[in-house]
């Protein structure tokens, strides 16, 4: 029996049609990758099956009595508790028994000492045994404590108000609470975005051994290759599923592609033989006619669009780069009693892609502050090479200006590539970026997260800086923008510091590791190690 089931079902938002026709079901242990473009349709369809919005048309069923669970990237979890209260309030059921245990324990003791009976004391102690075994109640500190170590929380972090935790502390959170929660259908919402390598392959292990269905709106694709058991695609307001993980996604999806262009030439070639045909009838559409026919025969005629890398060269062709662009010594930073690193000296050199990796909390976005000057260090130095200009990704989305159009906030950045290249050239490289000409009209603020987060990576891109400095860059786009990125970044002439937990998007651009509490670096590693 389907746990979800979408019917028929259409969605529209003030005229702007999000989906269409869309059929689906959710079976048991079912693991479905939601993915499509940002603002394609993913949350709606999870807030379908919630009940927070209402198709237009068509049905949307869920099984009666099915526990839901739904993590959300922007946390809602709030309050003065510690969230190991939190957690240790889920267990409820738990403590009941363990109160009943306990008392029991002393009214044996207090039979034992008067010479009572105790065989109806201890008949209900092996139903409460039974009872907890049922409900695995022996370890639920031990799944707590596991949940929380994995998901770096310390025991400062542990004991806190959740107020006083900062947002990604609090998904960090949310998220431990709804695993531990153990629904029935899990309804995940970019569960990756704010973990480390360890706490993503500790969410992959958890997978393993949960029973129930998920639906994951992600982007990871490492993480979608290991959990997912089918993908969906919300595209063209549809849903397209292909069997499999997001590998097999892939192969399908090109031989999908190929049968789409194939049927699109028969397609064209038969409305030409159309037009002849209404020609030929209606002579007096005479004119009307032949310009049709050369539009289609146009469309035959016409040449392949150019490749993303000839493109993205096309753009960087006028960006000269120095070959060593900064020199950092013997830079060590410290918070209290914590050193995050010490002694570290490296170079940053033209062609250098580098990828800062390591635990949450270990210093990693610490030292991208650093280099940008943000944060002072404790020691050491950081030497910019004169004239070379450096962008920080995060600092540009953080001031993004909402009264700006998305054209002028690309094209205004000093230096910016956009005014030298040619407008067809920029024209496509930001229709790579799935930037319609609609969307280049729109104001900043009329734009979704993951919109803004394409915006921010354009300018970057195209700010022509010799070196750009990006921290957790694939948080909030989807696989088509962080895929035309991995492209712009390997053809980059400057130089890439790159902090991110995306193992996918950091093994295919990377040839330089700063890996925080590495032990044994190997050839192009630098070990970054705390006092």
């Amino acid at each position: 029996m389907s746990l979800v089931r979408l019917n028929d079902v259409g969605v529209k938002f003030e005229n702007a049609q999000i989906l269409r026709e869309a059929f689906f079901r959710l079976e048991n242990a079912d693991r479905v990758g939601l993915i499509g473009r940002n603002g394609s349709g993913k949350t709606t369809l999870l807030k379908l099956v919630l009940d927070q919005v209402q198709p237009d048309t068509g049905t949307v069923t869920v099984e009666p009595g099915t526990r839901i669970g739904y993590f959300s990237q922007f946390s809602e979890l709030s309050g003065d508790a510690t969230i190991t209260e939190v957690l240790d309030a889920l267990f409820d059921d738990v403590h009941a028994v363990e109160r009943e245990l306990a008392a029991i324990d002393e009214a044996i003791a207090a039979a034992a000492a008067s010479g009572g009976d105790m065989d109806e004391l201890i008949h209900r102690q092996s139903d409460l045994f039974a009872e907890m075994d049922r409900i695995d109640g022996w370890d639920y500190s031990r799944k707590i404590d596991q949940a929380l170590t994995t998901l770096g929380f310390n025991e400062a972090r542990r004991n806190c108000a959740i107020d006083e935790l900062s947002g990604g502390w609090r998904n960090r959170a949310a998220l431990a609470k709804i695993l531990l929660e153990d629904p029935q259908v899990l309804l995940l919402d970019e569960p990756t975005n704010f973990l480390d390598v360890a706490g993503v392959e500790w969410l992959e292990s958890w997978f393993r051994d949960f029973k129930g269905a998920a639906i994951i709106v992600s982007h990871d694709r490492k993480f979608l290759d290991a959990v997912a058991t089918r993908i969906i695609e919300v595209e063209n307001f549809h849903l397209h599923e292909y069997p499999g993980n997001f590998a097999e996604y892939v192969v399908q999806k090109q031989f999908r592609l190929k049968t789409l262009e194939q049927q699109f030439v028969h397609e064209s070639e038969l409305l030409a033989f159309e037009a002849e045909g209404i020609a030929d009838r209606r002579e007096a559409a005479k004119n009307a006619s032949k310009a049709l026919g050369k539009q289609l025969s146009g469309i035959k005629k016409a040449r392949a669009p150019r490749p993303v890398d000839q493109i993205i060269t096309e753009i960087y062709g006028g960006l000269h780069v120095k070959d060593v662009l900064c020199r950092v010594e013997g830079l060590t930073k410290s918070y209290g009693d914590h050193t995050l690193f010490s002694d570290l000296s490296f170079e940053v050199r033209r062609g250098n892609r580098i990828v800062v990796l390591g635990a949450n909390g270990s210093g990693k976005s610490t030292l991208l502050r650093v280099l940008t000057g943000e944060e002072k260090a404790d020691a050491g130095s950081v030497a910019w090479a004169s004239g070379a200009k450096v962008v920080s990704y995060n600092q540009v989305l953080e001031n993004l200006d909402g009264d700006d159009t998305v054209t002028h906030s690309v094209n205004a950045m000093p230096d910016s590539l956009a005014l030298a290249a040619t407008r067809k050239s920029v024209g496509r490289f930001l229709a790579m970026f799935q930037f319609s000409e609609a969307d280049l009209k729109k104001r900043i603020r009329e734009l979704s997260g993951g919109q803004r987060a394409r915006v921010a990576m354009a300018q970057c891109l195209l700010s022509g800086a010799s070196v750009l400095l990006l921290d957790e860059p694939t948080n909030h786009l989807d696989l088509a923008s962080t895929q035309v990125m991995e492209r712009a970044l390997v053809h980059f002439p400057g130089a890439v510091v790159v902090v991110s937990h995306d193992r996918f998007f950091t093994d295919k651009i990377a040839n330089r590791k700063l890996i925080f509490g590495a032990s044994g670096a190997e050839p192009g590693e630098i070990e970054v190690r705390a006092a």
